[in-house]
């Protein structure tokens, strides 16, 4: 019985020592629990910061590409070749910066940093450049052959004026040969009859031209004697002097000109007969001779080409017809008057007047101005003024009542491009291209808004068939029934 008591004792001893080892084993695990989560955070941090996968707070240097060959060699691996428990460092592997090192900024892209603006003005400026070159080369080539072009775009413009003449024939049952050689050989003959006319008057009224002219300064001279600005004879002796001293002079750059002149005359029947020869062909083959150029257009702008053609003939042939019907009456008119006043070369001064006619605004200018000198060097001051009156009134009605009412709005441009394209025209062309410069802003103006316009409604077209057309599905389900 005592050794079972003792027994029970030490069994009680040690049932009693069980919880405090349970409760020190639990906080052992705790402890090494808690240390596991430290190092799991210190793992994800790590990982974080590994350059490899997931980009820096701070930002390594960038290394060449041969360093970072073997680091894309072994991203390319796949998992099933890499061995477990490989630890193998990529070359290209940078260690993170210390905690204590400074934040760095990236480096902006040099795109994002030059301005929105900047980069727009310099987009539009190499735009403008390549334009400008373009157009360069255009005149310089243009300038090479200027005889020929502007040869052709005078046939232009005759075969507007005379197509409406050859396509009224043949409505009357001429053939279409035919009707285009009467209308060709009579055009061509009422131009050399107007030309021959103007320089039998001038031949012909020479003499007496030149005897008046000497009276009108004469008349001149005394007028500048007798006026206000004090002019005195010995005066007007010397710049006579002067000019006939400066002829003396240049006697050899004259001669020279007279020999271009004659160059200059054969430029010039030259360009009237590939003119003649143009207008032939354009009005017998013009349709022909459209559709070839429409197949040297890429076949994506050929319809909005095609519209547009039809639509700049006819305001090509609006212009040559109303300028012709203008320039004719400003030529009566101006004509009668100064007929009536008595200027000498009443008729070819008309003349003059209707072909300057054809450069808008300059042209009735210089031919108005040239009725007033002959007028003042022939009749004197009163009479120029009244012709200068005449030239007014006439222009006047001309710009306000005659071009609105017989040119319209089809052909509407502003004065400021007429002056503006003149100009260019005259610098480039001379006097040819002074005549042809304002046709081609109308055509030009006509084309643009015209396949502006067909643009925009191929873009709204476009826009309803998206809008209108059955989902894919839809479409899919449709064809499947179909089939």
């Amino acid at each position: 019985m005592g050794r079972l008591s003792g027994g029970d004792k030490g069994n009680g001893g040690i049932m009693a020592k069980v919880p405090n080892l349970l409760g020190r084993l639990g906080a052992g695990l705790t402890r090494m629990g808690e240390r596991l989560d430290e190092r799991r955070a210190a793992a994800e941090a790590d990982a974080e910061l590994d350059p490899v996968n997931v980009v820096p707070a701070h930002p390594a240097p960038v290394h060449s590409t041969a360093t970072r060959a073997p680091a894309t060699a072994r991203e390319d691996e796949s998992p099933e070749e890499s061995e477990p428990g490989d630890d193998h460092v990529p070359a290209d592997h940078v260690p993170p910066p210390p905690a204590y090192a400074p934040a760095v900024s990236a480096r902006p892209d040099p795109v994002d940093a030059v301005p929105w603006s900047m980069r727009v003005a310099a987009a539009v400026g190499w735009r403008l450049l390549v334009l400008a070159g373009a157009i360069y080369v255009l005149t310089q080539i243009i300038s090479a052959v200027s005889l020929v072009v502007l040869a052709f775009v005078a046939a232009l413009l005759i075969t507007a004026l005379l197509q409406p003449t050859v396509a009224r024939l043949k409505r009357m049952g001429l053939p279409r040969g035919l009707a285009t050689a009467v209308t060709a050989i009579s055009g061509f003959v009422i131009m050399g009859l107007v030309g021959w006319f103007v320089v039998w008057q001038v031949m012909d009224n020479l003499d007496d031209l030149s005897g008046k002219v000497r009276a009108g300064i004469e008349e001149l001279k005394r007028w500048a004697l007798n006026s206000p600005f004090h002019v005195t004879e010995d005066q007007i002796n010397q710049i006579a002097k002067n000019l006939s001293d400066t002829i003396g002079a240049n006697t050899n750059e004259i001669t020279t000109a007279g020999l271009q002149g004659v160059t200059v005359l054969v430029e010039v029947l030259t360009g009237i007969l590939l003119a003649m020869f143009s207008t032939l062909f354009l009005l017998y083959d013009g349709p022909k001779i459209w559709q070839w150029v429409l197949n040297l257009v890429p076949e994506a702008a050929r319809p909005g080409v095609a519209g547009a053609g039809p639509k700049a003939w006819r305001t090509l042939t609006a212009y040559v017809r109303g300028t012709v019907i203008v320039a004719l009456i400003d030529a009566i008119c101006i004509g009668i008057g100064i007929y009536f006043l008595g200027v000498p070369m009443a008729v070819p001064l008309a003349v003059f007047i209707f072909l300057f006619a054809f450069i808008p605004l300059v042209g009735a200018v210089v031919s108005g101005a040239l009725a007033v000198v002959v007028a003042l060097v022939t009749d004197g001051v009163f009479n120029a003024l009244m012709v200068l009156l005449v030239v007014l009134a006439v222009q006047q009605i001309e710009g306000h009542v005659l071009q609105p009412f017989i040119l319209g709005r089809a052909v509407r441009v502003h004065p400021l491009a007429v002056v503006l394209s003149v100009a260019a025209g005259g610098l480039v062309g001379g006097i040819g291209g002074a005549v042809v410069a304002v046709p081609l802003v109308a055509v030009t103006n006509t084309v643009v808004g015209y396949l502006r316009k067909y643009s925009r409604e191929n873009a709204l077209r476009s826009a309803r068939a998206v809008e209108h057309a059955p989902p894919p599905a839809a479409a899919a389900a449709t064809s499947g029934d179909r089939e």
